[in-house]
């Protein structure tokens, strides 16, 4: 057996939890239409909150890599679970732009004073994916800020 054929990779995942003085259907409503998605993410093209739906988010380019984050549908749960692929990058790539292949998992919980949101986005392989989980740990915290302020406008 060569090194090659025993190598194990390591992975990391970012973890966000807050919690929002919102209903779990409000946030939810933030979190699964798309038209809202594109102000507190990115817009999404293709996106619908349909199991199996495929549908992108465009970023900057690097390298070989065109921006394109291929994501598709896995885990829909209303008011509860929400989650996606997301892919992007490419092999050539070193740093920014590299490939990724990962999962962004949003859970709900109803709280006496509305909702905790749990983001999960797992499987950052090291140190393959090291910048993109170092750019993306900063921020996703500011995602979920916006995506509050979003929230709050909908009340």
């Amino acid at each position: 057996m060569t090194d090659a054929a025993v190598l194990k990779y390591e992975t990391q995942d970012i973890v966000v939890d807050e919690v929002f003085p919102h209903t779990p259907e409000t946030i939810w409503k933030t979190l699964t239409n798309g038209e809202l998605m594109g102000r507190w993410i990115m817009p999404p093209s293709g996106f619908e909150a349909v199991e199996g739906t495929h549908f992108t988010f465009q970023t900057t380019p690097a390298g070989a890599w065109d921006g394109t984050i291929r994501c598709q549908v896995l885990e829909v749960r209303p008011y509860e679970r929400f989650a996606y692929s997301w892919k992007g990058g490419d092999e050539g790539n070193i740093g920014y732009g590299s490939r990724l292949d990962t999962v962004v998992t949003w859970t709900l919980t109803k709280v006496d004073n509305g909702t905790r949101l749990r983001l999960v986005h797992s499987g950052f392989v090291t140190p393959k994916n090291d910048t993109a989980f170092s750019n993306m740990s900063n921020g996703w915290p500011k995602v979920l800020s916006r995506l509050g302020s979003v929230t709050d406008e909908q009340n």
